[in-house]
């Protein structure tokens, strides 16, 4: 199955940002793609929200309860949130959704919670889950201080469980760096080299940003995937 899970190196960075802007790209590139957020915590009453703006962005009319198929309110993760609602999470209707989008689509974009050691039960993370799913890990990490040390651990996860990363996009989600962060993210860029994928600066919106600066033509070639594939 072509397609690419996606994880951040922290809460907050940016995935569902970059997620979307790819599922535009690769839909406008004539790519048939499907999404996934198969699991979204902090659910309000409409819904959840970051499921709904993937669908969205890649323009599928793909029922909900397959392209989020755990839904959980409390804002924690998957496993707190679950026990909360004195709920077991399992995996079962997530691969079970996952199986029915890909014989849909030929590509499948699948956004985790959190970042990939995140638990999802007492047992796995959303690594385990990305192996499961067999899917490359799309890494995004957020631009401010710390993402050195934040980006090298989610990298070194990776390599230590086999899982094949596509790439690294950085996100400025949290707008305007000092002239510390722009240092030491100078020296990120210069550490992962071929490894980053795209940059999006601050104050972009997902629904105008260019797929390029998400790393799309990088990940396609990366990944094998050509336009007009369907």
């Amino acid at each position: 199955m072509r397609g690419v899970f996606v994880t951040g190196t922290d809460t907050g960075v940016g995935k569902t940002f970059v997620a979307c802007t790819l599922a535009r790209g690769l839909r406008e590139a004539g790519i048939d793609v499907g999404v996934m957020k198969p699991v979204e915590t902090g659910v309000p009453e409409a819904g959840p929200e970051d499921a709904r703006a993937l669908r969205a962005a890649a323009g599928v009319d793909d029922p909900l309860e397959l392209v989020c198929p755990l839904q959980y309110r409390l804002p924690a993760a998957p496993e707190a949130a679950a026990r909360a609602e004195s709920r077991v999470a399992s995996l079962d209707p997530i691969l079970n959704a996952f199986e029915r989008l890909a014989r849909r689509h030929a590509f499948m974009l699948v956004e985790g919670a959190g970042g990939l050691l995140v638990p999802f039960d007492g047992r796995t993370t959303m690594a385990d889950l990305a192996r499961r799913l067999g899917l490359p890990v799309l890494v995004v990490a957020r631009a401010s201080l710390g993402t050195i040390n934040h980006t090298r651990l989610t990298l070194e996860a990776c390599a230590s469980r086999g899982l094949p990363v596509a790439g690294v996009v950085v996100s400025h989600a949290g707008g305007a760096l000092s002239e510390a962060d722009e240092a030491n993210l100078a020296g990120l860029r210069s550490w992962l080299g071929a490894r980053l994928l795209g940059e999006i600066g601050p104050g972009s919106r997902p629904e105008t940003v260019d797929p390029g600066r998400a790393g799309l033509g990088a990940l396609l070639a990366r990944i094998g995937v050509g336009e007009g594939a369907r």
